[in-house]
């Protein structure tokens, strides 16, 4: 066996082609990063300057105004768990006939399944934020708009993963169940139902803990809940009162993780 039989059998990790792929990615990350940074205009005076200017952003907010909460944060936090608990039922009552619309196994037309699939796309790609100013605009600050925001925001995140979960049913029970003459309606209530249920009421709870941190910051552009009192706080440079507000954010988002695992535990 010659030297250059040898060389054709030694091996390597990756190909020419997949080299030449890899170096391209590479090379396309950090022109992106290139361009971002240009983008962006950081100024390096500002960037050195930011250890010092959080510090005396915290000692401002050092002592937290705990005498504030009961006067001017605890109502605001009760909407804003009122706004993400109601914008949660509404989104499911709104997504679940659209997210069966999307499945193909149980609606099969093309095109409904499309306009569902395109509704539930809509959803998903305009932010919580840019909701709730449209609603704001047309029901004027308040509550409601953040609650529509909330809804209109997880339309398409529930929507979609119900679709997905009826799509992944198992066709065992509903063939058998169509077999035996069962309308359309049985069909969905003794054979999808039952299979969906444990992802449904994990994506419901999942939505709604998001939601509660979404509401949150609605507030900031008018929509309602302890936004408002934060942005109240912020614009008055009261910042002993911004601690105090965060704190109660912080407070209700990790209280609402503890009790979504609680209750997954229990259901599912």
């Amino acid at each position: 066996m010659n030297a250059a039989t040898l060389e054709e059998k030694v091996w390597r990790r990756f190909t020419p082609a997949q080299r030449l792929a890899r170096f391209a990615v590479y090379l396309g990350l950090v022109t992106a990063i290139v361009v971002s940074i240009q983008t962006i205009e950081v100024i390096p005076e500002f960037l050195l300057d930011a250890p010092e200017q959080m510090a005396d952003l915290l000692r401002r907010m050092w002592p937290v105004a705990f005498s504030y909460y009961p006067k001017g944060v605890h109502e605001a936090l009760i909407e804003t768990l009122h706004i993400a608990t109601l914008g949660t039922i509404i989104s499911v009552v709104i997504a679940f006939p659209i997210g069966l619309a999307a499945a193909h196994n149980i609606v099969p037309n093309r095109l409904l399944n499309h306009i569902a699939r395109l509704l539930l796309v809509s959803s998903r790609s305009v932010n919580s934020l840019v909701w709730a100013l449209l609603f704001v605009a047309v029901f004027g600050p308040g509550a409601l708009a953040g609650t529509l925001a909330i809804a209109f925001r997880s339309v398409g995140f529930v929507g979609k993963l119900v679709g997905e979960a009826v799509e992944e049913a198992n066709r065992g029970t509903i063939e058998a169940l169509e077999a035996s003459g069962a309308p359309w309606l049985s069909a969905l209530t003794f054979g999808y139902w039952p299979q969906i249920q444990p992802a449904f009421w994990s994506v419901v709870l999942f939505r709604w803990d998001i939601n509660v941190r979404e509401s949150a910051v609605l507030g900031l552009v008018g929509a309602g809940g302890i936004g408002m009192a934060l942005d109240t706080a912020m614009n008055l440079f009261q910042w002993d009162r911004v601690a105090m507000v965060l704190l109660a954010i912080f407070t209700v988002v990790i209280v609402a993780e503890i009790v979504v695992t609680a209750i997954r535990q229990r259901i599912l």
